[in-house]
C-alpha cells in the first residue's frame, strides 16, 4: 500500500478573506469576479483597506487536499513558504488537517509567503487579488521523490506554469509517480493560464497526465476550438478528462465511457473554492475505485457545500452528504 493516496503540488497560499460590496470594490479598483495577480505594494494596500478579516490556509490545489483530508484521504503536499508568521500559519493549518507538508519554511528567503485578498461580494461573487510570493518559486528541489513515488495519484496546479522552474518541477513529480504505479493529474486553473501555456500545456496532457480537470473556458482555450471539438482531442490523448460547466452539467470522459452529472443547484453564499471542493469529491471517487458517475456526482456534492458558507474548505462532513445521496 502506498503511504499516500493523494499528493499535491501548488501555491502555497493564505487567503485573507473580507465581506465587500460593489461600492467598496470600485472605490479600491478592485475588478469584479476575477482572479487578477499583484505586486507586493499592492497587496500590503489591499489588507490594509481590509475590514474584519478572516485568514485560512489556501491555494488552489491546497484548498483540494483539505477537502480530501475532510474526507479521510491519506494526503501530503508540496509547496514553499518562508519562515515568516503566514508561513508557519500555512503549515500548521496542513498539518492540523493531517495533511503531511515535507516542505520546511524557508529561512531568510527574501519574499514573503504568498497571500490573497479575496473580497466577497453580497451576491456570492469573489474578487481574488493574489500575491504570489514565494510560492511561485517551487522548483525540483522542493519535490521529494520520496513523495511522489508514494502516492497513488498526483494532483498539480495549472498556475505553477507561470514559470519554467515549475514545469520542471511538475514533470519531476509526474515521471516520479508514475514510475511509482501512481497516476498524475492537472486542473487547468485558469483560462488566462492557458492561454500563456498553451504548447506547453498540450505536451503535458499527451505524454505526462493521466486525468485533467478543467472547465469549459479553460478547454477551449487550449485547443482554441469549440468545447465538443476540444474534449474529443483530449479524450483522445488523456485517459480521463472532466469538464465542469459553471452551474450546467459536468462532462466526464474516461475508460470509453462518457458521462454528463447535473450539479446540485444551490444559493452561493461565497463561490470561493467551488472548483476546488468540485476536484475533491471527484478524486476521491476516483482514486477510490467508484464508477464515473458517480465520482463526478461526489464532486457536485462537495462543491455545493462549499458554496453554501463563507471560505473555500468544508464545514460539513461530505463524508455524510455522499452517504446521504447513497454514494457510500
Amino acid at each position: 500500500m502506498k503511504k499516500y493516496q493523494v499528493v499535491g503540488i501548488g501555491n502555497a497560499i493564505v487567503d485573507v478573506l473580507s465581506q465587500s460590496d460593489d461600492a467598496f470594490l470600485a472605490a479600491n479598483g478592485i475588478e469584479k469576479g476575477v482572479m487578477q495577480l499583484i505586486e507586493r505594494a499592492r497587496a500590503e494596500e489591499l489588507y490594509a483597506a481590509m475590514t474584519n478579516r478572516t485568514e485560512a490556509p489556501g491555494g488552489s490545489v491546497g484548498n483540494t487536499l483539505a477537502g480530501l483530508g475532510n474526507l479521510g484521504l491519506r494526503t501530503a503536499y508540496i509547496g514553499r513558504v518562508n519562515d515568516d508568521a503566514l508561513g508557519h500559519f500555512f503549515e500548521a493549518s496542513l498539518r492540523a488537517e493531517g495533511t503531511d507538508f515535507p516542505n520546511p519554511p524557508v529561512k531568510g528567503g527574501e519574499l514573503p509567503t504568498s497571500r490573497s485578498m479575496i473580497f466577497v461580494s453580497p451576491d456570492g461573487e469573489r474578487s481574488m487579488n493574489t500575491y504570489l510570493g514565494i510560492s511561485a518559486e517551487v522548483s525540483t528541489e522542493d519535490v521529494p521523490l520520496a513523495v511522489v513515488e508514494d502516492t497513488e495519484f498526483l494532483f498539480l496546479e495549472g498556475y505553477l506554469f507561470d514559470k519554467d522552474h515549475g514545469k520542471t518541477a511538475f514533470l519531476k513529480a509526474a515521471q516520479g509517480t508514475r514510475r511509482g504505479g501512481g497516476k498524475a493529474g492537472i486542473s487547468l486553473s485558469d483560462p488566462f493560464c492557458v492561454d500563456r501555456h498553451r504548447d506547453s500545456f498540450r505536451r503535458l496532457v499527451r505524454d505526462e497526465m493521466d486525468y485533467v480537470i478543467g472547465n469549459n473556458h479553460e478547454w477551449e482555450s487550449l485547443y482554441q476550438t469549440d468545447l465538443e471539438s476540444a474534449l474529443k482531442q483530449a479524450s483522445s490523448e488523456c485517459e480521463m478528462i472532466v469538464c465542469t460547466r459553471s452551474g450546467e452539467d459536468v462532462v466526464l470522459i474516461g475508460g470509453g465511457e462518457r458521462v454528463e452529472v447535473p450539479v446540485q443547484r444551490v444559493t452561493p453564499v461565497d463561490a470561493t473554492g467551488a472548483g476546488d471542493q468540485f476536484a475533491a469529491g471527484f478524486l476521491f471517487g476516483y482514486a477510490t475505485g467508484r464508477p464515473l458517475a458517480v465520482a463526478g456526482k461526489m464532486g457536485t456534492i462537495a462543491a455545493s457545500e462549499v458554496i453554501s458558507h463563507f471560505g473555500a474548505r468544508p464545514e460539513a462532513d461530505v463524508q455524510a452528504l455522499f452517504a446521504a445521496h447513497g454514494l457510500v
